[in-house]
């Protein structure tokens, strides 16, 4: 250290009103040590901890209020019928939400954590590591018995797939930074919108924009839209991935960016690539409509001149972040957003447009005279199961074994729901990712009796094969409504599997639950039809249909 020889410590130490609080160059051997602290920050372990549960509690039913603006937005310029009642639902849940303070989405997500810790942070109390004791909050926010989320991360990816039933561990980022606070970035990503991510490596000429212009469509509706897109362009392969996942973290402000026009490259491309995705014409859910993205996000980094590594991953409709930096005061909370921020959208189900079914007296023939986009409330008993359960299924009838329920004249609705909590029958119950289930679905409907589904986003062509052979039909639910279509379920009950947990087989009661004919007994799917449409008629009237955000 430093001893200065103008003047003696003591003045020092009178000038900076006390020992305490003099520089620590300043200090000298004239004053003992003890008098003098370090400028450091300290965070305790049990603040970082309850830091991170409050957030993941919070983001579970808070959107962030730019989405709700850029969704609301969406809202009333679509075109779209279909598109728009989908926004209408998504809306309505996420109000909901808030208010009932339940998930926005049944698939919780596996949480991602990003930190930059000042070079004068200390850290003090920790029994482990700071991941371990960001897994204590993690696991502390899932285990909350006033909001249970649900545990979706599962250990032994390759082989034995056993879910850690607390959501852990959690995805950490760590980077030392200058500065004496701990800034917090928390997420939540589904896995509708994470399996639906893309990497290439790009020769330096490439085309950028075609490569994203071209792969988009390639990513269905399993992501669930309109959402938005987060690039990462340059550094290495992990690298471009880290900056696309780190993009998605930033508020959306193309809105803004659109009033005020683009400043820079990076703001001309984002513009480009908001414009032309949108005129694909893919629309909410896949449906065909107006607004598939509402922004774009770019993040870049010098790379080798002789590669171009690009990493596109998409935030759903479920978009669930948070920042927060800690400055060594105590945990951190975050203020809730006023209920003014949402729009005055309330869906309801339509009696007078939708036409009612009674699954409890389903016939295979009713069933095929179902339409394509034709929209039905369900009343009655259905069955639930998703991955674990089919593949169990599907072991089992090669064994000759019996199964626990009796799928015949039944309807599958593909889901992981919330754990209930109060005075619920279930928590949110929204739509899995269906193209996840196409494998078994000659299987379950030739063998079993199924004759019908109830999923998430498009079918693919084995299914829709399938679908068509057997004289089925797939209905799609709205992803991004779990808490809304839950609100349709009177009762539920495990009937088989109950040792998988959220992918056991429930068996559920609904009264006017809302689904869309997807896919009709003659293979015709709206998710091929509806973004061909209305890509066609965006091209048609270019300029006619308002294509930024006023």
């Amino acid at each position: 250290m430093m001893r200065c020889e103008a003047i003696h410590c003591e003045q020092i130490a009178s000038a900076c009103g006390g020992p305490q609080n003099a520089p620590i160059y300043f200090r000298c051997l004239r004053l003992p040590i003890s008098y003098f602290k370090p400028i450091m920050t300290i965070i305790k372990q049990e603040d970082l901890i309850e830091s991170v549960a409050a957030a993941l509690q919070f983001i579970s039913y808070y959107h962030p209020t730019d989405y709700i603006r850029h969704l609301a937005r969406a809202y009333e310029r679509e075109q779209s019928a279909a598109a728009k009642d989908a926004i209408a639902q998504i809306l309505t849940n996420s109000r909901m939400c808030a208010e009932g303070k339940r998930p926005i989405c049944q698939d919780t997500g596996i949480v991602n954590v990003f930190l930059k810790i000042g070079m004068d942070v200390r850290f003090e109390g920790f029994a482990g590591s700071i991941t371990d004791a960001i897994n204590e909050g993690v696991r502390r926010g899932y285990n909350n018995t006033d909001n249970k989320l649900r545990a979706s991360v599962v250990a032994d990816p390759q082989f034995e797939r056993k879910n850690t039933k607390d959501n852990t561990p959690a995805v950490v980022h760590m980077e030392v930074v200058p500065g004496n606070t701990l800034d917090v970035q928390v997420a939540a990503k589904g896995g509708g919108s994470e399996n639906k991510s893309k990497f290439v490596m790009l020769n330096p000429s490439d085309s950028l924009v075609d490569w994203v212009l071209k792969t988009v469509p390639t990513m269905g509706a399993g992501w669930c839209p309109p959402g938005m897109l987060g690039i990462g362009i340059g550094g290495t392969a992990e690298h471009a991935m880290l900056m696309a996942k780190q993009s998605l973290m930033e508020d959306l402000d193309m809105s803004d960016l659109l009033a005020r026009g683009p400043q820079n490259k990076t703001e001309e491309l984002r513009v480009e690539l908001y414009e032309k995705v949108n005129a694909l014409g893919i629309g909410a859910q896949g449906l065909g409509g107006l607004t598939t993205v509402l922004d774009i996000k770019i993040m870049m980094h010098p790379t080798h001149a002789a590669s171009k590594p690009v990493a596109m991953i998409p935030n759903c409709a479920a978009t669930r972040h948070a920042h927060f930096v800690m400055d060594g005061s105590g945990p951190v909370y975050m203020d809730p957003p006023s209920l003014s921020e949402w729009p005055e959208v309330h869906w309801m189900p339509d009696t007078q447009k939708s036409k009612r079914i009674d699954l409890n007296t389903l016939t295979a023939a009713e069933v095929a005279s179902w339409t394509p986009g034709q929209t039905l409330l369900l009343n009655g008993k259905m069955l639930t199961g998703r991955d674990a359960a089919h593949k169990r299924i599907q072991d089992m009838l090669a064994k000759g074994e019996k199964l626990p329920v009796d799928f015949k004249n039944r309807v599958i609705y593909y889901v992981g729901p919330v754990d209930p909590v109060r005075d619920e029958v279930v928590g949110p119950a929204g739509p899995t990712t269906a193209t996840r289930m196409d494998k078994f679905t000659d299987m379950m409907l030739e063998k079993t009796g199924l004759i019908a589904m109830v999923g998430k986003a498009e079918r693919g062509p084995i299914a829709i094969e399938s679908i068509k052979n057997h004289k089925s039909a797939y209905l799609m639910a709205v992803g991004g409504a779990a808490y809304l279509v839950s609100k349709a379920i009177k009762g539920a009950k495990v009937v088989g599997f109950a040792d998988l947990g959220m992918e056991a087989i429930y068996e559920f009661d609904v009264s006017d639950m809302p689904v869309t004919v997807a896919v009709d007994s003659s293979g015709i799917s709206v998710h091929n039809t509806g973004p061909k449409e209305w890509q066609e008629r965006i091209a048609a009237t270019i300029g006619k249909i308002p294509v930024k955000i006023g």
